[in-house]
């Protein structure tokens, strides 16, 4: 942890702008200065977006993504052997990159390769990884991830489309049941894929297995659809018109029994099902666990959007004037002033600039720990699943920052903001939709939620939203706190407080970051023991398990929220702790920016700390005044903060927006 930060920001800090730039580039800086260097070849993509035909410009975004695999940049997280680099981590970095540059681009590649090749190589064996591996990683063969339908989106256990075995001829049929089971919002379906991984419920012997994944040819080498494939165009998006989206239906479609990708399950000549997993919940779960590296990349892509909205905002503030000054003693007109002095605008700005930052290392312990586990360094069943937890929560947390980001950013440009030359028209559009793609924020924060009240435990798989219910309101709610394990870290919490246990309304220690991570911790704890409270509550007097989960359902949002906050608040704390105390000023920066953080998070849920006894007025006053001093801290380092992103100048387009000096 953290010592108490100084925050003291004198005249003479300055921010070696090189040195963070490194410190935030981390393990993978070679990969992400390779990326920078890559993108802006492909700048002119933010143009053809806004000039060229909306099949025209699908061309376009298909030509540089095959590009793009040419270099390698895209393949990094497959096997060497298949012409990958071995390197999830790696894959991660130079994803998160490229989201600095065309989104349609960014979404492209993550369908091919991170959905459609990520399935192939993460639920495939070896026959599937020959077969397919090497054409996808070269992007010889364009495919796509055929999961959601119509009538089902986040309930990927329902879905309608059904493979049903044929013993006869050795072969799965696949078949659209109903107009609600066709696939929809399909990338790359509309036009380019030849092939898809399609996830359908496996029937053999006249029974039922549940979703697996197999691949389905779509078209032939020329492009046209194969006998008993359907595919029509969603049309016009908000956002992301390069990619085409479109819908799939199948009319016994016959595929071979190699085509089941069978890591976790599979279907011998004879027509016996067989799995190493008995379970079939816990089945499911796990085959989807593989594929937890889309929502890590999502997540990560948010940030790079608010980066690069953020850059463009404050360059604009520190370039335009607004309003004269006058001088100290009142007798003078002053000349205007920059926006980026006034108070209102760095209250504006730099909480979220702080925000941005703490969820970049929150997404960098996020992709470690991935790493870690693809990698084998520590894969195991109760790993996965936090892994899973804190990537479904990090994702909804990083996206709906972008959303908020850019829009703030947007609006702190004004009139000029709303031109499409300066690069927001598109970043909000493209991003709006990072809030419910790889899951909607809201059912992953439930994921989130009911990891934390069942504690991953050996039967979490097996539990639907009513079984979770059922599951909490037969133990003691004390035996719920315990399985959190926040509960047992309570007194040590109040405990590290600057003035022990009785601190909570003390006005010292507003910049230690034990108290912040106290307050943090109390919230989340007394959020997920409401949570179990309400639901064992509602279980003993006799109410409906589904009505019970529908009353409690926003509380459990607001604690896996809370949960997910605090694991982003100890990113940010841990990562300025490891940075050495000389460290070019780069430590006093970071303090000054996690106090930041941490503070506005309080500030903004002071209504929340105040009912539950944990804000006395007085102190919530005087949290308020330090995040506006905390910002003035912030303003001489403002530009130099943002130029750390390191956003190609080609990609920002703001010229005319951003192109002056402080």
């Amino acid at each position: 942890m953290a010592e108490e930060s100084t925050a003291t920001a004198p005249p003479e800090l300055t921010v070696d702008v090189a040195g963070l730039t490194a410190l935030l580039d981390g393990t993978y800086a070679d990969v992400r200065r390779t990326v920078r260097e890559l993108l802006p070849s492909y700048a002119g993509v933010l143009e053809d977006a806004e000039t060229m035909s909306r099949d025209a410009f699908r061309e376009r975004v298909k030509d540089v993504v095959l590009e793009i695999a040419g270099t390698g940049a895209a393949g990094m997280g497959f096997p060497k052997e298949y012409g990958g680099g071995g390197d999830i981590g790696a894959s991660i970095a130079a994803f998160e990159t490229l989201a600095y540059g065309d989104l349609s681009v960014l979404v492209k590649v993550g369908v091919q390769f991170g959905l459609f090749g990520g399935a192939i190589l993460q639920l495939g064996t070896q026959r599937h990884h020959d077969a397919y591996l090497a054409d996808v990683v070269s992007g010889r063969l364009l495919g796509c991830f055929a999961m959601t339908e119509t009538g089902h989106g986040s309930n990927v256990q329902a879905l309608g489309t059904v493979a049903t075995y044929d013993a006869a001829t050795a072969e799965f049929v696949v078949t659209t049941t109903s107009p609600e089971a066709g696939k929809d919002y399909i990338g790359n379906a509309a036009k380019h894929a030849r092939v898809a991984v399609v996830f359908a419920q496996l029937e053999v012997g006249g029974e039922g297995h549940g979703v697996h994944a197999l691949v389905v040819p779509l078209r032939d080498e020329d492009g046209a659809l194969l006998p008993g494939v359907r595919i029509e165009d969603d049309g016009p998006k908000m956002g992301l018109n390069g990619v085409d989206n479109g819908r799939i239906w199948f009319d016994g479609v016959r595929v071979p029994r190699e085509a089941l990708l069978n890591r976790f399950a599979d279907v011998t000549e004879d027509g016996t099902y067989v799995s190493e997993i008995e379970s079939a919940g816990r089945r499911f779960f796990t085959m989807l666990g593989t594929l937890v590296q889309g929502r890590v990349s999502v997540g990560a892509a948010g940030v790079s959007a608010s980066k690069a909205a953020l850059t463009i905002a404050v360059r604009y503030g520190l370039q335009r004037r607004q309003f004269e000054t006058g001088t100290e003693d009142g007798t003078e007109e002053g000349a205007e002033q920059l926006l980026l002095d006034y108070g209102l605008h760095q209250r504006r700005l730099f909480p979220r600039l702080a925000r941005t930052y703490a969820l970049h290392f929150a997404q960098e312990v996020l992709a470690g720990e991935l790493h870690d586990v693809f990698s084998g360094v520590r894969d195991d069943e109760e790993t996965r699943r936090l892994l899973e937890s804190r990537a479904a929560g990090t994702k909804a947390l990083a996206t709906w920052h972008a959303t908020d980001t850019v829009q703030e950013c947007r609006e702190a440009c004004g009139g000029a903001g709303y031109l499409a030359v300066n690069r927001f028209a598109a970043l909000k559009a493209d991003t709006d939709v990072f809030t419910t793609f790889e899951g909607d924020n809201h059912v992953l924060l439930q994921l989130v939620g009911k990891g934390l009240l069942t504690d991953y435990a050996s039967d979490f798989s097996d539990l639907d939203q009513l079984g979770m219910v059922r599951f909490v309101a037969g133990l003691a709610v004390d035996t719920v706190l315990e399985r959190t394990r926040v509960h047992r870290l309570f007194e040590q919490i109040r405990d590290a407080l600057p003035g022990g246990k009785d601190d909570w309304h003390a006005d010292s220690g507003l910049r230690d970051p034990s108290y912040h991570l106290a307050m943090y911790r109390f919230r989340e704890e007394h959020l997920i023991g409401g949570v179990a409270r309400r639901l064992k509550r509602g279980v003993d007097a006799g109410m409906n398990p589904g009505e019970v989960f529908s009353r409690v359902q926003d509380h459990v949002i607001a604690a896996a929220r809370a949960h997910v906050e605090r694991l982003v608040l100890e990113a940010f704390v841990e990562k300025v702790a490891s940075v050495p105390e000389d460290d070019g000023g780069l430590r006093l920066t970071l303090n000054l920016l996690c106090d930041l953080h941490a503070l506005s998070g309080i500030e903004a849920d002071r209504a929340w700390f105040i009912e539950h006894g944990r804000l006395t007025a007085q102190r919530s006053k005087a949290i308020t005044r330090e995040v506006g001093e905390l910002c003035r801290r912030v303003r001489p380092l403002a530009r130099e903060l943002v130029d750390a992103f390191a956003v190609p100048e080609a990609l920002l387009r703001a010229q005319a927006l951003i192109g002056g000096e402080a």
